[in-house]
């Protein structure tokens, strides 16, 4: 006899097999301080890399999502990464903007005003400051909905195995992203999805998702310093 168990591991597989995404998770854009990429660019780039779906998270603006939203051919999720005086907390499916230096708090309450997603970027970061420090990731776990657990731009390669090892310890799904500031880094690292419709279908997917990619080279860090630098000019 056919269990439901074995009924919905079928369903999963097919899901997989007929509609699979390559989803690059934490993208900027030019309506972030540190980067200069418009956003045709980064639909024509995700383009030639396969990347069929992508989230938007500029520092401090939801902007460059929603406005990608409208002209990609492919899914995009709308993000930001909202500054709080602890490191930075990730809001996805936002419908607008929540402003940077706020609070902790303030930051999860208005995602989920939204109807959002809160995702922790780069958690555990070794030499990154935007981390979220660690004790307070721990002190909001249970509000925790996504926890990258591989971004491209990390410095050394067991930040990852601690953001994995966190995620499976308390349940909670993992996502994957190059973090890219400049064109080359797209698609440096993304998670292989089912197709979804809303934040529930995107969680749900995000459980049986399949991480892939390799870390940036350091040498992207400048071109996002002399854009932040620019930027103040």
């Amino acid at each position: 006899m056919i269990s439901a168990t074995d009924i919905r591991t079928a369903e999963l597989y097919m899901e997989r097999a007929n509609a699979l995404l390559k989803a690059d998770l934490h993208v900027h854009s030019e309506y972030s301080m540190d980067c200069r990429m418009p956003l045709e660019q980064i639909i024509k780039k995700c383009q030639e890399r396969g990347i069929s779906c992508v989230a938007i998270a500029d520092h401090g603006t939801a902007e460059g999502g929603l406005k990608m939203q409208k002209i990609a051919p492919f899914k995009v999720i709308a993000a930001e990464e909202i500054l709080t005086p602890h490191g930075e907390i990730m809001g996805m499916f936002l419908q607008e903007t929540i402003p940077s230096h706020i609070s902790v708090d303030d930051a999860l309450r208005q995602i989920k005003a939204q109807g959002g997603l809160v995702c922790i970027p780069h958690p555990f970061g070794t030499l990154r400051g935007s981390a979220l420090r660690q004790e307070v990731i721990e002190e909001i776990v249970d509000q925790i909905d996504v926890i990258e657990v591989f971004n491209a731009r990390a410095f050394v390669p067991w930040d990852a195995a601690k953001a994995r090892n966190f995620a499976l310890k308390h349940a909670i799904p993992g996502s994957a992203g190059s973090d890219s500031h400049t064109l080359p880094e797209i698609g440096n690292a993304y998670i292989e999805i089912a197709d979804f419709n809303g934040k529930d279908g995107f969680l749900r997917v995000l459980k049986a998702g399949r991480v892939s990619g390799h870390l940036s080279s350091p040498l992207f860090r400048f071109n996002s310093v002399s854009a932040r630098i620019r930027g103040k000019i």
